[in-house]
This record gives C-alpha cells, structure tokens and sequence, in this order.
C-alpha cells in the first residue's frame, strides 16, 4: 500500500537550506573621528553608534572610522603585555602606551586596577594567540560608547567568543577611568583623524576599482554595510574582520608609515559584493556537494569543508584577487605621437612579453591556491577571463557559472591536487546564524514541521512587505505534502502569478504539471502545457529545465512506497518492500 503522504513528498523536491546570514545584529559600537567623507568632527563630539553614516567619496555603504571602545580594549591589551609587531606599528601606538605607563606611576590605584585585568587576561588567555586577541575584538565591537563601556546588544545575541571575555568590562572600566584613558584618546584624536584621512582615498580606490572589475553599479546602501574601524594600538599584520548578520566589520592597523592594508579592505570588500551573488543560489547547490569529499585532507577550516557554499566563495573570491593581484612588473608605455611601425611592433612584443609574464604570476598564484585548499580556484579563473572579454557583469554571469560547472571534471581535478600541510586561512570570521523568516520555515518543512513552516509562510503574506511569491511557493509544498492536491494547485498558480523569482516562476509551473500528470485520470495535454511554461521562463535556473524537459518526455509518476500494515507479518528478507518498488 502506497502512504498518500510520502507519495505526495514525492512530488516535493529536496532542496539544500542555506541558513542564512541572520539572527545577529551589529548594534551600539561607537564611531568617534572621521567618516569616510572626511568630515572632521570635534574631538570632544558625542559618540555615535556604528552605522548612522553610510555614504562615502565612492557612493557605497563604507564607512572608514576610528572607536574609543574599541581604543580603551586594546590599549588595555597593550597595558597586559600585548607587544605583537610593536617594532612596525604606527609611532602613536608607543605614544599611547607610554601616557599609559606615565600615569600609572603616579595616580595612586591605577597600578592595582592594570594588576587585576592582566589576571583576568592571563587567565583567559587561549593557545592560538589569534584567537585569543580576537574574542577581545569582537567585545569591543559590541560595546557602547565610553567610559560606560556597556554591552550594546543581549548577550544572546553576541558571538561566543566575546561572550568568553565578557566579564574583563568591570575591570577594564576601572582600569580606563584609573589611567584616565579617555583623556589619552582626546590627547591623539588628531593623530587617528590624520591615519583615517590618509587611508581615505586609498579605499575608495579599492571600491571602485573592484565595482569596475565586477562590472557592478556603484554601490548603495541596501541594508547592508561595510564597516573599516582603524586602531594602531594592535599588530598591523593580524587583521581581524567579521561577518555579523548584514554588518561587514574589519579591524586594520596602520604601519609605520601610518598606511593599511589595502588587500585586507578589498579582500572583505568581495566578500561584501560576492556573497549576495552566490548565497542568492544557496538552494540549487547541492549538486555541488561532491567537492566537499576531495578537501577533507586541504588545509582549511571546518566550515569550507562542510559547506559548498561557503567553499564556492572564498574560491571565487580567491580567483578575482588572482586575476587581479599586483604583479610588480613595470607595464611597457605606448609610444606618444608616434605612428612608426617599428615603434608600435616593438611596443606590442613589449606587451606580449609582459602579459606573458604577468600570467605566469598569476598562475603561480593559482597554483598556490588550489594547493591550500581552494580547489575551485582555477575553474572561476578561467570564468573571470571569460567575463572580462564580454559586457556581462558577475551578477549576470553567476548563474553560468554555477549551473554549468562540469561537477565530475573538478572532482577529477581536485583528487589530483596535492596540498600543502599549512593553508592560508581565512581572517575573515562569521558569528553563528540564525535561520529566520523563509528560511526558518523552509528548514521546519523539511524537517517535518509542516505546521510550523506554514505559520511563518502566512505571516509573510500577511506583511505587505513581505515576499509574497516565496512564501505562497512554501505554502503550495506545506500543502501538498500534507496531502491537499486541490489546494496546492490553486495556490501554485497564485505563485506564477506574484512571484518574481524565475526559478521559482518556473518550478511552480514543473509542479503544476506533475499534479496534472499525477490525477486520476492523468491530464496528460494540460501537465504538457506547464512544462512548456516552465521552459519558457527567463531566467529559469537548469534544474527547473531539466525537470520540465523530463516532463515532456515522459508523464511524471509518484514514487512508490510500501507501507507495511501493523497486522502484516514482518518480512526480514525485504522482498515484499522490493516487489513493491518494481514498476507496474
């Protein structure tokens, strides 16, 4: 006997759930120098929170700016013997230290306030040092404006590794308030306002030039954000950045010569143009997932071995800087004014030899990359040079590039790969997710919790603002897989009306024609009809084709199962199960 229920799961595909980047919000850091703009602000002017400026010289969602919270942690941190790369940090990190040092020596109790955070510090100390000085960081984003120093978000919903530290703010607001801290950060405000405004240019720079390359629209802020906090009293080279839900934060120091890393800004930079662009596609992933098998052994974190979104990224990612990266070679100048012929062939050998050159650079690079892990690295290379030699921008060209991978030919590719013991590692760090909206109800459904799932789909149609066409998609398979045809067909042909998805427009019409091909009778001429519609879709995603295709060849047809009986007698050799799975 064949369950109603599982045979109408039958008809409902599997999807990958990508839970998404949510559930965490970035809230009450404070901002206290410059923007991105360059609008110098009064030393003394109240601190705002993180966020409430979002334009800069480029037009995007970047904001450039120095955080007196984030100024009183390390340079508690430096009080406590934090001395990484002190020899090639900016003159104001010694600066500072020694205000520090020189009021201790003479206010009575700042020495024993100092002794108690350091204990504290000692005690939470972790072997890796950069895991250690980064729980640190991740406090001091969360924090509120100073001296108060005060959570700016529930605990709930801070990242773990602050919480590990949270307790250091009792002691770090009595060593602050003892040392007079807030007075030290007056004393050098001008000194950050001159590094900030140095680095200005720089990373708008970098905006545009990664917006050219993507062939992107100068970016707006949609809700998301990039957010640069300079603080030369941590080590130049140990970048810190983190992903908190639409919040793109990095901490960079300047070096002696008071500049930043700029491959830090633009690597986390892509991450903010990039990830929009491939979790849009989280979904249709999973015939990706075989990859996941051949990096096991690669020198990369837990996460890029489990999750092929995220390894897709950073690959993409890792093959845009490849493509880009700075060779060092001179580039040959065009002879000016000159029409002679002897003059231009000679500057073309000149450009043969250097690009020549130049892609020898690149691909030992690439190599690199695929030898630490990134086993995807050359595949999007190649796609990279594709773009550049048509008008297409990433955004168009991604789903190209994700849906026509030759999956068996990379896995071939990255068995091949012999990697290195030691991988590059990713800094950039994400605070856990947490699946809300669509997303929550599209993993309660799968899950089993139909009920749970439906309830979230209706809210969603409730809110005027809310994605009407994937929550009625949700709600037609909630419906289906609890066994009501009639009503799951009405309610997909309500989603090919209203949605703007054109996978979903068009796996709305697959559905439509397996219910038709499922009916007793089957309406075989109407099924015919939705999957023509479906292949009919712009923009219609190859999975959605490929079903409809298998449509129109052969009438769709529910899997069957058995189901035993609890009066049946069980049968321990299975061959009651397997005649049942033989076709009629």
């Amino acid at each position: 006997m064949v369950s109603f229920r599982v045979a109408m799961r039958g008809l409902v595909l599997g999807c990958v759930i990508f839970v998404g980047l949510t559930g965490l919000a970035l809230a009450g850091a404070q901002e206290s120098s410059s923007s991105s703009n360059g609008t110098a602000r009064r030393p003394d002017a109240v601190n705002s929170q993180i966020g409430l400026k979002r334009a800069d010289a480029a037009g995007s969602a970047v904001t450039l700016e120095t955080n007196e919270a984030l100024f009183d942690v390390a340079t508690g941190l430096n009080a406590c013997g934090y001395d990484a790369d002190l020899e090639h940090s900016a003159p104001v990190r010694g600066e500072v230290r020694a205000d520090v040092e020189a009021v201790i020596a003479v206010v009575p109790g700042a020495a024993k306030a100092r002794q108690a955070m350091c204990a504290y510090m000692t005690e939470h100390e972790l072997n890796d040092k950069g895991r250690s000085l980064a729980q640190y960081v991740s406090l001091a984003i969360y924090l509120g404006p100073a001296p108060a120093l005060e959570p700016s978000a529930e605990q709930t919903d801070m990242p773990p590794d602050a919480l590990a530290v949270v307790n250091v703010l009792p002691l770090l607001r009595t060593f602050a308030a003892a040392t007079q801290l807030h007075a030290i950060w007056l004393k050098h405000h001008a000194e950050y306002q001159a590094i900030t405004d140095k680095a200005h240019d720089p990373v708008t720079q970098v905006v545009l030039g990664t917006n050219i390359y993507l062939k992107a629209p100068v970016s707006s802020y949609d809700g998301r954000r990039l957010l640069i906090l300079v603080e030369p009293m941590l080590a130049p080279n140990a970048p810190n950045a983190r992903i908190y839900a639409t919040d793109y934060v990095v901490v960079t120091s300047p070096n002696q010569a008071g500049t930043i890393r700029m491959d830090q800004i633009r690597h986390l930079y892509l991450h903010y143009e990039i990830e929009p662009l491939v979790y849009a596609r989280a979904q249709s992933m999973a015939r990706l997932e075989p990859l996941l098998k051949n990096v096991v052994d690669a020198p990369v974190d837990y996460v890029y071995k489990t999750d092929v979104v995220a390894l897709v990224t950073e690959c993409l990612i890792k093959a845009i800087e490849a493509r880009t990266m700075e060779t060092g070679l001179a580039v040959p100048v065009k002879p000016a004014g000159s029409k002679a012929r002897v003059d231009l062939a000679r500057y073309d050998e000149e450009m043969s030899s250097y690009d020549r050159q130049a892609e020898a650079l690149r691909r030992k690079q690439l190599t690199l990359d695929m030898r630490q892990g990134w086993v995807l690295t050359n595949y999007f290379y190649g796609q990279m040079i594709e773009m550049e030699h048509t008008p297409e921008s990433l955004s168009a060209m991604m789903g190209q590039m994700v849906y026509g991978m030759d999956v068996g030919r990379e896995e071939h590719a990255a068995r091949e790969i012999q990697f290195l013991p030691e991988g590059s590692g990713e800094y950039v760090k994400r605070s856990a997710p947490a699946a809300t909206g669509l997303v929550l109800a599209e993993k309660k459904m799968m899950e089993g919790d139909l009920g749970g799932a439906e309830e979230i789909a209706e809210k969603t149609l409730a809110d005027p603002k809310g994605d009407h066409g994937e929550a009625l998609y949700l709600k037609a398979r909630v419906e289906l897989l609890e066994g009501d045809p009639e009503s799951s067909s009405a309610t997909f042909g309500e989603v090919v009306k209203h949605a703007e998805n054109p996978r979903t427009v068009a796996w709305a019409h697959v559905y439509l024609g397996r219910l038709y091909d499922t009916k007793e009778p089957a309406e075989r001429t109407e099924a015919v009809s939705e999957y023509k519609a479906a292949l009919a879709v712009a923009g219609a995603t190859p999975d959605a084709k490929a079903a409809a295709e298998s449509g129109m060849k052969k009438a769709f047809a529910v899997p069957r199962t058995a189901v035993r009986h609890e009066e049946e007698e069980p049968d321990p050799s299975g061959k009651k199960e397997k005649e049942a799975y033989k076709p009629e």
